[in-house]
């Protein structure tokens, strides 16, 4: 937690307030923008719940005081010159009041929805396979793996075999191909299982220190 010396390091703006950019602790989704003031910020900070200042209705809020989708705050970022934050934070549900799980979900220039991006593939993809599994298309692939635990083994322990098959006798190409395949199959393991890629990552994550 920063300490009243860095709190008093950030520049406010003429209105005494900050931009603070939401961040999802877990996936690295970019979730709202939002301001905070000095209030806001000490609140954040004391609460460890995410609090900003409303420019619309000039006052404070907690974020999912109303909704319940509050957003757990695990980390906060001060930029290079100290007028902008980034929150990383847990949510408890969708951080858009439109009930979409980010507030950027529509691509400026063509108005639609975007595809995710490069870093946003394992969590959207994670997401697919949660819907997959609770809808269970006719004909999907994803669906007859869910439906028989011992052949995902199998398959993961092949497309290992695969790249470690490519990694010394083929192209990068192929050696990317072949890792997408173990992640995808890895990835329905996770979700037979159901933990969460999230917990994967934190076991990674401890083991770097």
């Amino acid at each position: 937690m920063p300490n009243s010396s860095q709190e008093q390091a950030i520049r406010f703006d003429e209105n005494g307030l900050v931009p603070c950019v939401v961040q999802d602790w877990r996936t690295g989704e970019v979730l709202t923008l939002a301001y905070m003031n000095a209030e806001a910020l000490r609140l954040t900070l004391e609460k460890r719940e995410v609090h900003f200042w409303s420019r619309s209705r000039g006052e404070l809020w907690r974020k999912g005081e109303t909704s319940g989708n509050t957003l757990a705050l695990e980390e906060l970022r001060l930029d290079c010159d100290e007028d902008a934050l980034v929150a990383l934070v847990t949510p408890a549900g969708p951080a858009c009041h439109t009930g979409e799980r980010s507030c950027f979900y529509r691509d400026a220039e063509s108005g639609g929805t975007p595809d995710p991006a490069v870093h946003e593939t394992l969590a959207a993809l994670e997401r697919t396979l949660a819907q997959r599994q609770t809808e269970r298309p006719e004909g999907s692939y994803t669906v007859e793996l869910l439906d028989d635990p011992g052949r995902i083994g199998e398959k993961v322990r092949e497309e290992a075999e695969e790249v470690s098959r490519a990694a010394g006798e083929e192209s990068d190409e192929r050696v990317a191909s072949e890792a997408a395949d173990v992640l995808y199959h890895l990835s329905v393991l996770l979700r037979s299982r159901n933990v969460p890629l999230a917990d994967v990552l934190e076991v990674l994550h401890g083991r770097r220190r």
